[in-house]
């Protein structure tokens, strides 16, 4: 590939990394396909193996990024419809407010619904900053998911 071609991959997975943290891009879709059109261009086993192992990263990232956050909130006995609510006030607030509006919702959300479920604030915002704790530990999941798998494919785009 020429050098060119790879600062294209290089600036797709840095956008995908970024996506990874602002709400509007899939970042993880980004680096995946990224590694894959890297990989056909190449067309080397190493390129293969490469972009197949960054592909199972970021596959691995994004069933982490639900599943450990997931069990922290059921730990900590939020339940399933406070998610909900604060998943939906999210996608409102991702289209009022783009960027800042999905985090914004979410938090808000998980607020209100505990709220209405509990007799005051007292009890209702150890749930909302568990559910922040979670949703945080999950951006940071698919961060690690999304920087790993580039810096695989940078190792052996350098290498090569």
């Amino acid at each position: 590939m020429p050098a060119w071609g790879e600062l294209v991959v290089l600036v797709v997975c840095v956008t995908g990394i970024v996506g990874t943290i602002v709400p509007i891009l899939p970042g993880a879709l980004l680096v995946g396909a990224a590694l894959l059109v890297w990989a056909l261009v190449e067309g080397t086993w190493l390129a293969w193996a490469v972009a197949l192992v960054g592909v199972a990263i970021l596959g691995l990232g994004q069933v982490l990024t639900y599943l450990v956050p997931g069990r922290r909130m059921s730990e900590a006995g939020i339940p399933g419809r406070t998610l909900l609510a604060g998943g939906l006030l999210g996608l409102v607030g991702l289209l009022v407010l783009p960027v800042v509006g999905l985090p914004l919702g979410f938090v808000l959300g998980v607020y209100l619904a505990e709220r209405v479920r509990l007799p005051d604030h007292a009890a209702a915002w150890p749930s909302t900053v568990a559910a922040m704790k979670g949703a945080g530990l999950s951006v940071l999941i698919s961060l690690a998911a999304a920087v790993l798998a580039t810096g695989a494919w940078l190792a052996a785009a350098v290498t090569t």
